[in-house]
C-alpha cells in the first residue's frame, strides 16, 4: 500500500488540500486573529500604566479579560450548539476588533477594566463556536491532526504578531498604531469567516460512531447519510473522557498563568535583556508551530495517552530545571524543550475532548473545557506575584506540582478508555466553502 510520503509532492499537496479544504478558511481566520492579538499583547500593560493605571490596579485590568470569559464561555458554547455558528464567530471577531481599538478613545482604570471585560466576552463568543465547528467538520480519526493544525495556526500568530506590531510602531513612530493595526487585522479575520465558512449540515449526527471505508472519509463529496449512534458516542457531557480532559486542562492553564506573570521578571533576574526575553517567547512557540500537526497525526494513529504523559512530564521537569539553571543559552534550550512538551500535549488533549463530546454538544463541551483553563489561569495569575515576591523559585515548584497532580487525576478519571485511538466515522463537511 502506498503511503502519502511515497507520492509525488504535487499529489500530496492535492490530497492535503482535498482533506482539509473545508476547514482551511477557519484555520486561516485563526492565524489572522492571533496576529492581531499577538501584535497588541506585548504593549497592553505598558499602555495602561502610561494612561493612569497604577500597578495594583493593572492586575485587575488584566484579570477582567479571563474573568469575563470564565462566565461567558460555557454560556456561549451552549448557544453555539443551538444556532448557526458562523454568525456567532463573525460577531465575536468583529467585537474583538472594536474592543482592541477602543482603548485609544477612553481613559482611566474603570474604562479599561470594562473594555478588557468586553474583549473577554467577545473571545468567549468566538472560541467555543470555532472549536466546535472544527471538531464537527473533521472525521473522528483526524481530529488530533486537525487540532494540531489549529494549534500551529495560533502559535504562528503569537510568534509573528509581536513583530508585526513592532514594525507598525517603528514605521509610524506611535505606539497607538499597534492598536489600530490589531483591530483591523481582527476585523479581517471576521471577513474571512463571513465569506468562506458555511454552516455544517446535519449537526445532530456529527459525533456518531459508525465506521466506513477510509476512501469515504476523505472524499470531497456531498454529506454522508446520517449514521446511527454507536457504542463509543457518549450520551452525556458528564463522562470520563471529557472530565479527564477538563482536569488536565486545569493544570496546563495554571502553568500558563504562572508563566505569563513571572517569566519576564525571572529572566531579567537571570541577567537577560528585554530582547532576549522576547526571543524566549518565540522559542517556546517554534516547536508548537512545527510539531503540532505531526503530533496530531500520530495521536490519531496511536491514541493520546503517551503524548499527554510525555508532554506533561516534560513541563514538570523543565519547571524544576529552571530553578537551577543560570546560563542564558541553557535556559533558551530548556524553553525549546518545554515548548516541545506542550506540542505533544495540546493535539492529544483536544482529541480526548472530541471523543468525550456527545452528539450535537461540541461547542458546549468546548465552552466547559475552555472555562476550566480560564479558571486555572485566573488563580495562577492571582498567586504568581505573591509567590515570586516570596521566593523566585516558588512559582516553578507550583507549576510542577499542579501539572503532575492534574495529569494523575486525569488518567485516573479516564481509565483505559483513553488508551485507544479514535475510530473513523463519517462526518458531514461543508459542501460549499466559497
Amino acid at each position: 500500500m502506498t503511503s502519502d510520503l511515497d507520492r509525488p509532492v504535487p499529489g500530496r499537496v492535492a490530497t492535503w488540500l482535498t482533506r482539509w479544504g473545508p476547514v482551511l478558511p477557519l484555520l486561516g481566520a485563526e492565524l489572522v486573529l492571533l496576529l492581531g492579538f499577538g501584535a497588541i499583547l506585548p504593549i497592553l500593560s505598558i499602555y495602561f500604566t502610561e494612561h493612569g493605571v497604577d500597578i495594583p490596579t493593572l492586575g485587575i485590568v488584566v484579570a477582567a479579560w479571563p474573568a469575563t470569559r470564565l462566565i461567558a464561555e460555557p454560556a456561549f458554547g451552549w448557544l453555539a450548539d443551538r444556532t448557526a455558528r458562523p454568525p456567532l464567530m463573525v460577531a465575536g471577531l468583529v467585537l474583538s476588533g472594536i474592543f482592541a481599538v477602543a482603548p485609544l478613545v477612553v481613559e482611566g482604570a474603570l474604562a479599561f477594566i470594562l473594555l478588557r471585560g468586553l474583549a473577554g466576552a467577545a473571545a468567549a463568543l468566538y472560541d467555543p463556536a470555532a472549536r466546535g465547528y472544527l471538531m464537527d467538520a473533521t472525521p473522528a480519526n483526524r481530529r488530533g491532526e486537525a487540532f494540531g493544525l489549529y494549534s500551529a495556526a495560533q502559535m504562528a500568530g503569537f510568534i509573528f504578531g509581536p513583530a508585526l506590531g513592532g514594525l507598525a510602531a517603528a514605521l509610524t513612530g506611535d505606539v497607538r498604531s499597534v492598536f489600530a493595526l490589531g483591530g483591523l487585522v481582527m476585523l479581517g479575520s471576521a471577513v474571512v469567516v463571513a465569506l468562506k465558512v458555511r454552516e455544517l449540515p446535519d449537526r445532530s449526527h456529527v459525533h456518531a460512531a459508525h465506521p466506513v471505508p477510509a476512501t469515504e472519509i476523505h472524499r470531497e463529496a456531498s454529506p454522508a447519510p446520517a449514521p446511527v449512534a454507536g457504542a463509543d458516542a457518549p450520551r452525556s457531557l458528564v463522562n470520563r473522557l471529557l472530565l479527564a480532559a477538563i482536569a488536565l486542562n486545569f493544570g496546563n492553564y495554571f502553568a500558563g498563568g504562572m508563566w505569563e506573570v513571572i517569566w519576564s521578571l525571572f529572566m531579567i533576574g537571570r541577567g537577560a535583556s528585554v530582547e532576549f526575553v522576547g526571543l524566549t517567547f518565540a522559542l517556546f512557540g517554534v516547536p508548537i508551530l512545527f510539531l503540532s500537526p505531526l503530533v496530531g497525526r500520530l495521536v490519531d494513529r496511536r491514541g493520546p495517552v503517551v503524548f499527554i504523559v510525555v508532554g506533561s512530564l516534560a513541563a514538570v521537569v523543565t519547571s524544576l530545571v529552571y530553578t537551577v539553571v543560570h546560563d542564558l543559552t541553557l535556559l533558551a534550550i530548556v524553553v525549546l524543550v518545554e515548548g516541545a512538551g506542550w506540542a505533544l500535549v495540546t493535539p492529544a488533549l483536544y482529541a480526548v475532548v472530541a471523543r468525550g463530546t456527545p452528539a450535537g454538544r461540541s461547542s458546549t463541551a468546548q465552552g466547559m473545557f475552555g472555562a476550566s483553563g480560564t479558571l486555572a489561569n485566573i488563580g495562577a495569575s492571582a498567586l504568581a506575584g505573591t509567590m515570586f515576591a516570596t521566593n523566585r523559585d516558588l512559582p516553578f515548584y507550583s507549576i510542577a506540582i499542579v501539572v503532575l497532580l492534574s495529569l494523575a487525576v486525569s488518567l485516573l478519571i479516564a481509565g483505559r478508555a483513553a488508551m485507544r485511538p479514535a475510530r473513523a466515522v463519517p462526518n458531514p463537511v461543508p459542501t460549499e466553502v466559497t
